[in-house]
């Protein structure tokens, strides 16, 4: 059975997205009608349910104020578009038993692809926020023909092994660096220029013919936090990503926060002093340049999996880097916490989980020393491996079918 959603089919253009997904009510002058708030309170049901194992129509009535009629219509929409299903009734002491709703994960999926200099990482996920299945190809610099033929020779295999229907697709979200094809790494080729001048959703169209949703990979982790992750306790933080190059991601009230340019969260490009002048923070914390200084003491490192379990003088530049990343981090997260005041920061990418976490240790014995009004700790986050194409894969779901303020304006989104 086919996902039949109010403008699923429209495609989307590349980065075309996210300044109406991210659109507030409150700061806008725009209205609302009775379709879009019909739709806005299907979508928080919808969502509702979802955060719950199972619950009843009499529970939704609860926790969203909506009128138990209200509800029951909903509910029976939402169980005929096959996104939730009955489980059962539960038996009470008195009257009728409550029928059980339950999501149904197969009701709808999305796919993530998240482009960058090292690697190429493709995810499925599931109504229910799961991952269906998942492959990253180690590659470097791969180039926009190289990236469509690997997704074409993959992605049959990808949604069969995660028993993904293609007609409940509801779309694609694709999550990349900002300037991918012009910011300087080690070993980038010329020809890597070749990036400045794509338009995605004319080279993925053809091997990805659903809705296009792209995005910055950094913020495309961050809004995968706020709906898988940490952030469902967290309303408000500050998301490190640490890949082939580092990022940033601002969350406030979970929703994501983009600045006036769509630039915010470019914590790379802030002055390392320790390193001289026109140094930045990326040239120390980031894989390239954790993978550059292994090169220069003789270790050939391609990949992160390689940094574990190393030899004794691979582990010896491995911890001497770490110490140099969270003094390099030191400056930029005192910014953090003194202009925005965040509940938490959390690191993610690609860094190996072990050496996360011996980050983050060595970085709140750092700011536990430096004189603030607060200082947020700092955490791993919740979703951490693949973030960036698990978030991508968040956003055609956020787009279609669960709930935001955008939802409701008739203009200015």
């Amino acid at each position: 059975m086919s996902l039949n959603l109010p403008g699923r089919d429209r495609r989307q253009s590349a980065m075309s997205g996210s300044e109406a997904r991210d659109a507030r009510l409150t700061l806008s002058l725009s209205g609302t009608n009775l379709e879009r708030a019909g739709d806005y309170n299907q979508r928080i049901v919808l969502q509702a349910i979802r955060l719950t194992e199972e619950t009843t129509r009499s529970d939704l009535a609860r926790v969203t104020g909506l009128t138990p009629p209200t509800i029951v219509n909903i509910t029976k929409r939402l169980i005929d578009l096959g996104l939730v299903k009955p489980a059962g009734r539960l038996q009470g002491k008195r009257g009728q038993p409550a029928m059980r709703i339950v999501i149904d994960p197969d009701g709808a999926f999305a796919i993530g692809l998240n482009i960058d200099r090292d690697h190429i990482t493709l995810v499925t996920l599931d109504l229910a926020g799961r991952i269906r299945s998942r492959h990253t190809r180690e590659i470097a610099f791969a180039l926009p023909e190289t990236v469509v033929d690997h997704v074409r020779d993959i992605l049959p295999g990808l949604l069969e092994e995660g028993g993904v229907d293609r007609a409940r697709i509801l779309g694609v979200g694709v999550a990349l660096p900002d300037d991918l094809g012009r910011i300087a790494l080690p070993h980038r080729p010329t020809e890597y220029d070749a990036w400045d001048a794509i338009d995605l959703g004319a080279l993925l169209g053809e091997v990805l013919p659903w809705p296009l949703h792209a995005d910055n990979d950094a913020a495309s982790a961050a809004l995968g936090e706020v709906h898988l992750g940490n952030g469902i306790a967290l309303p408000s933080f500050f998301y490190l990503l640490i890949s082939a190059g580092l990022g940033g991601g601002l969350v406030i009230d979970r929703s994501y926060v983009r600045g006036a340019d769509s630039r915010s969260g470019e914590i790379w490009a802030m002055p390392d002093p320790e390193r001289g002048d026109g140094a930045n923070v990326q040239d120390t914390v980031s894989l390239s340049a954790l993978y550059a200084r292994l090169e220069a003491e003789g270790h050939e490192v391609d990949a992160p999996d390689a940094l574990l379990g190393s030899s004794p003088e691979r582990e010896a530049v491995i911890l001497q880097w770490l110490d140099d990343a969270a003094e390099a981090l030191v400056r930029p997260l005192i910014a953090v916490n003194c202009l925005i005041n965040p509940a938490a920061i959390l690191i993610g990418g690609r860094l190996p989980g072990k050496l996360v976490d011996g980050l983050v240790e060595r970085l709140n014995a750092r700011m536990t020393g430096v004189k603030l009004p607060v200082v947020a700790p700092v955490r791993r986050a919740g979703a951490a491996d693949d973030a960036s194409a698990i978030g991508a894969a968040i956003i055609p779901f956020l787009d279609h079918v669960l709930p935001s303020e955008s939802i409701l304006m008739q203009a200015g989104r």
